[in-house]
C-alpha cells in the first residue's frame, strides 16, 4: 500500500460520504491533490479492490468502501477539523449548564446528537453502579403491606411494595430499620450481591424471620440499580435510512438491552464499530460512533450514535467528543476547563 493508493482510497470515501453514489475514476482524477491521470487510478482502484478495502456494487458502476477502508480511513487517514467556537456555544446552549441535573445533561445531549448527525443517538449510564447507598426507609402503607425506599447517592430512587404475614410494631419496624442500615450503609451499589443478601436472611433470628420478603424486596431494587439500559434515541431516523435493513433494526430496537456491553466495551476516547465486522451487533451495514463521560474519575455511562456506515465522520466524532467531555467536565465540577475537545483522544478498534 502506498500514499497513492491511501489517497486515492481517502478521496473516495470523502467522495462517496459527500454523494452516496459510487464513485469512478474521472470523478477522483478532476480533485486538484490527486495529480495523476485516470487510467493510473482505475488500476489503483482495482488494486484497493482486490486487497478488500474498496468493492464494486455495478459491473460499470464505479467503487465503494467496504468496511475495511473505512477502517483504514478513520484510523490512519483521517483529519478531524476542529470545532469552531461557535459551534462549541451552540452545542453548549443544547446540553444545558452547570446546574443541568446529570440524567437531564446526557438526554439533552443524545438529542444534540440526533439533531446535529441525523443519527439515533444511544446512551448507557453506569452511574447507579458505582453509587453509595445512602438511605433505606421501610413505610408502612395498609394492613401488612410496607414499601421499600431505597436511595443512592447519585439520586436514583426505588421503591417496592411487600406484603408481610404480619403486621409490624414500632419496635420490629425499628429493629429492621437499623438491621439494614447496619449492613447496607455505605455499599455501593456494584457490591450487592444475591450471596450479601443471603446471609442477612440467614443472619435474621427466627423470630424475624417473617421480614425476610423484605430484604428480598431490597436485593430485587438493587438488581434494578445494576441492571445498565441502553436508550435509543431517533430510532425513527435507523428505520427510514435506505442503507440499513429495516428488520435488523427493529431487532435492534427491540432488544436493545442485549447490547449495552458493546457500548460498555469502550475505552477513553472514541471508538468506532462496524457491524459488518461484529457479530454481536445487530446491524449488519450500520456504524457505531461512542465514548464514555466520567465523573469524578470514574466511568459513568457511554454516549453515541449508530447510522448507516455511510456517514460524515470528520463531522459527528468531534461533536461526539466535545459532547462527552463537557458531560465529564460539569459532572465532575471541573468548569474551569477550556474544551479543547477539537481531537480526540484516539480511536479503539
Amino acid at each position: 500500500m502506498d500514499d497513492r493508493k491511501l489517497k486515492i482510497l481517502a478521496a473516495v470515501v470523502d467522495e462517496y460520504v459527500r454523494t452516496g453514489e459510487p464513485v469512478g475514476s474521472k470523478a477522483i482524477s478532476r480533485m486538484e491533490h490527486i495529480k495523476v491521470s485516470a487510467a493510473t487510478i482505475r488500476n489503483d482502484m482495482a488494486a484497493l479492490e482486490q486487497m478488500g478495502y474498496l468493492e464494486q456494487p455495478h459491473t460499470s458502476a464505479g467503487r465503494i468502501p467496504t468496511f475495511m477502508g473505512y477502517r483504514l480511513y478513520i484510523d490512519e487517514l483521517m483529519t478531524l477539523p476542529e470545532l469552531p467556537d461557535d459551534e462549541k456555544r451552540r452545542l453548549d446552549e443544547m446540553l444545558g449548564g452547570e446546574d443541568t441535573p446529570e440524567e437531564l445533561l446526557v438526554q439533552n445531549a443524545a438529542a444534540a446528537l440526533t439533531e446535529l448527525t441525523q443519527c439515533a443517538a444511544v446512551t448507557v449510564n453506569s452511574a447507579p453502579r458505582f453509587s453509595v447507598i445512602s438511605k433505606v426507609e421501610v413505610i408502612p402503607t395498609g394492613k401488612r403491606i410496607y414499601v421499600i425506599l431505597l436511595i443512592t447517592s447519585s439520586g436514583s430512587i426505588k421503591n417496592k411494595a411487600c406484603r408481610l404475614e404480619f403486621d409490624l410494631n414500632h419496635e420490629q419496624l425499628e429493629f429492621f430499620t437499623h438491621y439494614i442500615e447496619e449492613n447496607l450503609s455505605g455499599i455501593t451499589v456494584d457490591e450487592l450481591s444475591d450471596e450479601m443478601f443471603d446471609k442477612m436472611v440467614a443472619a435474621l433470628s427466627t423470630y424475624m424471620v417473617s421480614l425476610s420478603p423484605l430484604v428480598r424486596g431490597i436485593c430485587e431494587l438493587s438488581e434494578d440499580l445494576r441492571h445498565q439500559e441502553l436508550t435509543v434515541r431517533g430510532g425513527e431516523k435507523l428505520l427510514s435510512c435506505d442503507d440499513l435493513d429495516k428488520t435488523e433494526v427493529v431487532r435492534f430496537i427491540e432488544h436493545k438491552n442485549d447490547f449495552t456491553g458493546i457500548l460498555e466495551d469502550a475505552f477513553s476516547g472514541i471508538q468506532v464499530k462496524f457491524g459488518s465486522e461484529n457479530d454481536s451487533f445487530a446491524i449488519g451495514n450500520s456504524s457505531l460512533i461512542v465514548s464514555k463521560y466520567r465523573k469524578g474519575g470514574r466511568d459513568a455511562g457511554s454516549l453515541g450514535i449508530i447510522g448507516p456506515m455511510r456517514i460524515d465522520y470528520k463531522k459527528i466524532i468531534p461533536y461526539v467528543d466535545y459532547l462527552t467531555q463537557k458531560i465529564s467536565s460539569i459532572m465532575s465540577g471541573d468548569y474551569s476547563t477550556d474544551e479543547e475537545t477539537a481531537e480526540p483522544d484516539g480511536f479503539v478498534n
